[in-house]
């Protein structure tokens, strides 16, 4: 028995340096706004906006996608989104392979994308970065797309069970 697992989080250097720089705005306002004028905000205050500006700009970093492949299936949670995981199992699944994608023009981005606000042909994607992903065409007709950065594994894995698909799928 063969089991994958995979953990993500939104942690590539950009993402810290484009949120380190945009939270330094929003309190350089707030700390010049307190030194000119100190009667307009208190000490607690100036501490409290501080914190909210430094939790609003750190919330990306709570989110986790956590993809587990075994004999059941593929168990998938993007949280803060999904608590539990989710499971596909695998004689609900049509197709399972990895491929690479474009997150930006064929789900809108990165995140939990795709379905209605977007292109719905190709379904949905959780992906947190890269390009790789592994694309599930469920019986439903419906596509889920998540993303991976071990795809070596991941294919390694499906393969194992891939034979389930196509045994279940002609019975």
């Amino acid at each position: 028995m063969r089991i994958f697992k995979e953990e993500q989080r939104f942690n590539q250097t950009w993402i810290i340096v484009l949120m380190a720089a945009s939270t330094m705005v929003p309190v350089a306002i707030v700390l010049h706004t307190y030194i000119n004028n100190p009667e307009n905000l208190s000490s607690a205050e100036l501490v409290v906006a501080i914190l909210i500006i430094l939790l609003a700009s750190s919330f990306i970093f709570i989110f986790k996608l956590s993809t587990r492949i075994d004999e059941k299936g593929i168990h998938y949670k993007f949280f803060p989104f999904h608590l539990k995981y989710r499971l596909l199992k695998w004689e609900d699944i049509n197709e399972a392979y990895i491929r690479t994608y474009d997150a930006l023009t064929e789900y809108g981005g990165w995140g939990l994308k795709g379905g209605a606000l977007w292109n719905k042909s190709k379904g949905t994607a959780i992906n947190v970065s890269g390009d790789i992903g592994i694309q599930l065409v469920l019986k439903s007709g419906k596509k889920l797309l998540i993303g991976t950065q071990k795809q070596e594994d991941a294919k390694t894995t499906i393969d194992t069970y891939k034979q389930k698909i196509i045994n279940d799928t002609n019975v």
